[in-house]
């Protein structure tokens, strides 16, 4: 069975126990206390970090790859895109989520004194990017994928961070309760994830 070593109000965890729901896998869940993190997560990953995946004698870190190599092994349903160059599309814009968007959640999750600054960065980039959701159902298409598992946790915590989104981003919170509404979605929330929002 795959243990996910998975912190409970971490972003990035959520993304690897939304794909571990979506696929309906046997796995469990350690729920791992952020600001008391035991010893062995520093000795599983030279990062000290969450999430974790341990299969067997196999041991990864950092979300997109536990979530890629969860997606090859059980590929049912299939998240990322079938075709070698829509894949590579779907990496590239993973890549500029990680660094558009996701490179703000410290200073965010911490209160920095750059939060302000992040907060309206965030704002802005998820604005530009609502027209999208008129056009199309989720962020490569019509059908649910790996980028839409990456965003969502970060959707789901725009109260708790702070971020309001005008009226032109509209078509994106529509996208986001859809997001929200998937069994998948539901059943990755732990307890302190659920009160995040309002």
């Amino acid at each position: 069975m795959m243990n996910l070593y998975s912190g409970t109000t971490c972003p990035f965890s959520h993304r690897c126990r939304i794909v571990l729901y979506e696929k309906q896998m046997d796995f469990q869940v350690i729920d791992v206390d952020l600001f008391n993190k035991p010893e062995d997560i520093a000795v599983i990953n030279p990062y000290n970090r969450v999430p974790v995946l341990v299969d067997r004698d196999l041991v990864l870190y950092e979300a997109n790859i536990i979530n890629e190599y969860i997606d090859e092994r059980f590929p049912h349903p299939q998240l990322m895109p079938p075709d070698p160059q829509t894949r590579a599309k779907a990496r590239q814009l993973l890549y500029t989520m990680e660094h558009e968007l996701f490179s703000h959640i410290d200073a965010l999750e911490k209160n920095l004194k750059s939060a302000e600054k992040s907060r309206a960065h965030v704002r802005d980039r998820l604005t530009e990017l609502a027209p999208l959701f008129a056009k199309q159902k989720h962020l490569l298409g019509e059908e649910f994928s790996m980028l839409d598992v990456a965003i969502a946790p970060l959707l789901w915590r725009l109260d708790h961070y702070g971020i309001e989104l005008s009226k032109a981003a509209v078509p994106l919170m529509k996208y986001a309760e859809r997001i929200f509404s998937r069994q998948g979605f539901i059943d990755a929330l732990t307890p302190s994830e659920k009160v995040m929002r309002r």
